[in-house]
């Protein structure tokens, strides 16, 4: 039976972790992101959840110990935030080249310089081609839910591939909302024992990280590649599975308001629920318009995306980060390329804003999306605009 708590979103993914029965944690605090950790280790210090809990010297080391312990069969954990999250990027591409059923919490945060604590998705695009399923949550109870399927679906012998669940930095990660906590048992029932299939042991040797020449490194990647984009199959049957447990229905892409509106706004992270307002707003004063938003980044919904959009005439795409001396946003790039086919096809406005935390309000959205129209209308839509920007 479900229950019904008021928490901290940080403090709700330590408690999912126990509900997991994870066993080890590595982590390194670093904001926004230090109070999923620092729950956990109170729950391992109280006897809460028994766990080896280990408080390295930095992120590279974080996921440097993770690799061990998944690759010796142990449910594991850690969480991080921008800059945490570069210092280990180059140990992400070990852990999904590995094929190692890691779950990670992302409370995602401006990159420097200017230094920043603030939340953005700088963070989570500049680790966007490491090999790791990543999904985006909009609330509290989307983190809570995915948190538990991220287990399920990394441990799954099909898929075998690490886990990241995205939460926008404070604007989830320190608030404290309402949500539906499922009893241990029954996460117990939906999550069953991780079985990494070849782990190491000294009595069955197994290859782990070996060198590879140029004779087999491309087929190395492309089983990498292949692996990733099969694993969507094993995503929609565990959200379809969490679904008839708990009520509670994920997709790679969802809508709102969106069937048959000639204008659509895109979104992904905790700003969608603003931008569902402001299209209620909108759409009181006439204008034909709805909401898409993105869940699963990696690997990338093509089909799901061309099927929503089909018959829009515009689509607006709102980008939390900022390619730099590219193309402006880097999620309305891809979408570019995944609609290129497309017959008809919209045409695309791509917009970068809220970076290093500043909030886009309900007005905000409705500013984007009306100046969206005219740009599309006037065909000055190949720029992409930066939102907010104080002269």
């Amino acid at each position: 039976m479900t229950k019904r708590v008021g928490m901290e979103v940080s403090v709700a993914i330590g408690e999912m972790v126990k509900m997991a029965d994870v066993d080890v944690v590595a982590a390194y605090p670093i904001t926004p992101q230090t109070h999923i950790v620092e729950h956990i280790a109170e729950l391992v210090a109280d006897g809460e959840l028994n766990a080896e809990y280990v408080p390295v010297e930095s992120e590279h080391s974080a996921m440097s110990a993770c690799l061990g312990s998944a690759a010796v069969g142990a449910r594991t954990f850690t969480a991080t935030a921008g800059q945490g999250l570069e210092l280990m990027h180059e140990v992400l591409y070990v852990a999904s080249g590995m094929r190692l059923p890691i779950v990670m919490t992302v409370a995602n945060r401006s990159l420097a310089a200017p230094l920043s604590v603030w939340g953005d998705h700088s963070d989570v695009m500049a680790v966007r081609d490491t090999g790791w399923i990543q999904i985006f949550c909009e609330n509290g109870q989307d983190v809570v839910d995915n948190v538990i399927c991220a287990f399920r679906i990394a441990e799954d012998n099909k898929v075998l591939l690490p886990v990241m669940v995205h939460l926008d930095g404070f604007h989830l990660s320190h608030v404290i909302e309402p949500m539906l906590f499922p009893e241990p048992e029954e996460v117990k029932d939906f999550l069953p024992p991780n079985k990494y299939p070849l782990p190491l042991n000294p009595a069955k040797p197994v290859a782990m990280g070996d060198f590879a020449p140029p004779f087999i490194y491309t087929e190395a990647r492309w089983a990498h590649e292949t692996a990733l984009r099969q694993s969507k199959q094993t995503i929609l049957k565990v959200w379809d599975e969490f679904a008839g447990k708990f009520g509670r229905q994920y997709k790679p892409v969802e809508s709102y308001r969106a069937d048959d509106a000639k204008t659509l706004l895109f979104t992904i992270g905790s700003f969608s629920e603003t931008a569902m307002t402001a299209v209620d707003a909108l759409r009181e004063e006439g204008l034909d318009i709805g909401l898409v938003r993105l869940r699963l980044w990696r690997p990338f919904p093509f089909e799901e995306l061309r099927a929503v959009v089909k018959g829009a005439e515009t689509l607006i795409v709102l980008d939390r980060a900022l390619s730099v001396g590219g193309p402006g946003g880097p999620v309305c790039s891809e979408i570019r390329s995944a609609l290129y086919d497309a017959n008809p096809r919209p045409k695309i406005v791509s917009f970068v804003g809220g970076l290093g935390g500043r909030d886009i309000t309900v007005d905000g959205f409705s500013a984007i999306v009306k100046r969206g129209i005219e740009l599309a209308k006037t065909g000055s839509d190949r720029e992409f605009q930066m939102f907010g920007v104080r002269e």
